[in-house]
């Protein structure tokens, strides 16, 4: 989707006019990406780094087992491939989108050779890789410290969007409950008990395989103000 017109309305959107040189604007690309397509895996090379300006992002790990475990979820202003740039590594985590959505894309190698002197845009990424590193431990303590209950409930809001009129989304599919298990770091079965107590309560709802939030203000409470984000 090069030299979209909607490429220079995200840079407007979020203020990347003042990070990126003009040299820089010139290698910028737009790529569009569906629902449940994965951006990068865990061990990939990667040559570029990614922004991501709409839609939702899902940002696990899986053990040698392989078994997965959600790191956090992230939505615009995001960005991809920032650690594995400054430190010259293969992916760390896997991305997989959890929604339609957008990502301007630069080669490392244009990034170096126009951004590596320029102090807006070397700030900028300290400022994201900081507060990355944050919402990294924050969402490690909630799988270690927190009981599964909180966890279910941070994890639906995580994936849920008022924004969109509805806060359904396919990954509450009752199919994908050992992968839900998994991801906040329990078992299938003490997540179903979970889940059928929230239903109990009249917090979600359960309907065609599918988990629904009814009350998003309770949900929001049982959450304790946690959310993988």
């Amino acid at each position: 989707m090069n030299n979209s017109p909607s490429l220079f309305e995200y840079l407007d959107q979020f203020k990347l006019n003042k990070i990126f040189s003009e040299g820089l604007k010139e290698k910028l690309s737009l790529y569009q990406f569906q629902n449940g397509e994965i951006l990068c895996s865990k061990g990939d090379e990667i040559h570029k780094m990614y922004f991501l300006v709409k839609g939702k992002v899902k940002i696990y790990t899986t053990s040698p087992e392989g078994k997965a475990l959600i790191v956090r979820f992230k939505t615009p202003l995001a960005l991809i491939g920032d650690v594995e740039y400054i430190k010259g590594m293969h992916v760390l985590h896997s991305v997989q989108a959890v929604s339609e959505g957008y990502v301007i894309s630069v080669h490392y190698d244009d990034v170096r050779s126009i951004e590596n002197n320029r102090v807006e845009f070397l700030h900028f990424l300290l400022q994201v890789v900081t507060q990355k590193f944050y919402t990294e431990s924050h969402a490690t303590s909630l799988n270690r410290l927190y009981p599964v209950e909180i966890r279910l409930a941070s994890y639906l809001l995580s994936l849920s969007s008022e924004k969109c009129g509805s806060i359904f989304h396919e990954e509450m599919s009752t199919s994908n409950l050992t992968e839900i298990a998994d991801l906040i770091g329990t078992s299938y079965r003490h997540l179903n008990r979970v889940i059928h107590k929230l239903c109990e309560e009249g917090i979600i709802q359960r309907k065609k395989g599918s988990l629904y939030i009814k009350d998003l203000s309770r949900l929001r409470e049982r959450a304790e103000g946690n959310i993988y984000e």
